[in-house]
């Protein structure tokens, strides 16, 4: 159980009514996220307050008819989902930081330089959101903010984030192996040639376009023919 010092508020208000619990800010966020999390490592106290701060109580016939349960764990959960958490500074800064990194990693894999049809470093994406600083919200996946902040980073970097689709030739000698080995990666279409060589039509974000001529080389020992495909010849 958490300690009360410790413990941060979390709010929900329904139809006038406000219901507020005392939980561990960590295990709050993990119930943001849907996992499971135990009620008693998640409460401070086993009560639902009107008003936390000053330590009024909640009507259980209220929170019975809002919620269908009385049970504080429960209720908790709901309230933590429905409502909202209020974290200390350094949570929100160490959750907006973590946020950044997604970003970042996010951008690295995808994108590439257009001029040179090369990945841009992850460092290189980082020195550059630094420039221009955008908002990143700690509460919002991802994956949701990365279109924007995009708009943004092309001020500063030639930048490209799409997909390509790169055609894998491989030796009879090697098909077996290296096909276990691509299966990482979205395989689109593979055909079996009548020498016992596989052709693998691959797709995979333009940043990891390094990563699979490495991963194809070193299984074929550089035997390997590669193909980065046209808008005409890539499959849907």
């Amino acid at each position: 159980m958490v300690k009360l010092e410790e413990a941060v508020i979390g709010r929900y208000l329904r139809e006038g009514h406000r219901f507020e619990v005392l939980v561990d800010p960590d295990l709050a966020m993990e119930v943001k996220k849907g996992k499971e999390v135990n009620p008693d490592s998640l409460l401070a106290v086993d009560t639902i307050f009107k008003d936390a701060g000053k330590g009024e109580e909640q009507s259980e016939t209220l929170i019975k008819e809002i919620f269908g349960s009385s049970e504080p764990g429960e209720v908790a959960k709901k309230i933590i989902l429905q409502g909202t958490v209020q974290l200390t500074t350094e949570q929100r800064r160490a959750l907006r930081e973590k946020r950044r990194r997604e970003i970042i990693q996010m951008i690295a894999t995808n994108a590439l330089n257009p001029q040179t049809n090369a990945p841009h470093p992850p460092q290189r994406i980082e020195k550059a959101l630094e420039e221009i600083n955008p908002h990143i919200d700690e509460f919002k996946p991802a994956g949701e903010q990365v279109t924007e902040i995009l708009k943004e980073l092309k001020k500063k970097l030639p930048i490209s984030f799409e997909k390509l689709q790169l055609a894998v030739k491989i030796p009879a000698v090697y098909a077996g192996r290296t096909q276990s080995e691509l299966h990482h990666f979205e395989v689109k279409r593979e055909q079996w040639l009548n020498d016992g060589s596989l052709i693998m039509v691959i797709e995979i974000p333009a940043g990891l376009k390094n990563e699979l001529l490495n991963k194809a080389n070193k299984a074929t020992h550089g035997e390997a023919e590669i193909k980065i495909l046209d808008e005409k010849e890539r499959l849907k």
